[in-house]
């Protein structure tokens, strides 16, 4: 790939729906690692594993983030698999805040499938998934 095809392919990844998803994937690490790093840093004793888990959802929504901004075929790559990961994730903490309310004291981001973010964080992988195989679908076109 030449550095003009480069070109092309990185700012495929953050035109169109791809600043949306930028934009969307920003807030979402101001608001997780904000919140984190305060429960955490003044009452982590009263639910470490939800605030653990919202550090972790915020580190990874900083990684997506990256990846879209960065472009070209690997960072799609890495991205598409931390948007897999992050989608598991919010599956697996969502339901298990539903079947094992008493496991989490206080919510995490993915709590509840993200319900306290309206439903965002269920919602931004799944779109994230889409676009970025539709943004390669389309990059392969243009080859």
């Amino acid at each position: 790939m030449t550095s003009g095809e480069a070109e092309v392919s990185r700012r495929r990844l953050i035109s169109g729906p791809g600043t949306l998803l930028v934009w969307l994937y920003g807030v979402m690490v101001v608001g997780a690692v904000s919140r984190s790093a305060y429960q955490i840093a003044t009452e982590f004793d009263r639910a470490p594993l939800a605030y653990a888990l919202s550090a972790v959802a915020g580190l990874v929504y900083g990684f997506i983030t990256y990846s879209l901004v960065r472009g070209g075929e690997t960072a799609r790559r890495a991205a598409l698999a931390c948007c897999a990961a992050e989608l598991v994730g919010v599956l697996t903490v969502g339901t298990w805040t539903l079947v094992e309310p008493s496991a989490f004291p206080d919510a995490t981001v993915w709590s509840d499938f993200g319900m306290g973010y309206l439903f965002i964080p269920v919602i931004l992988p799944v779109s994230a998934i889409y676009w970025l195989r539709a943004s390669r679908s389309r990059d392969g076109d243009a080859a």
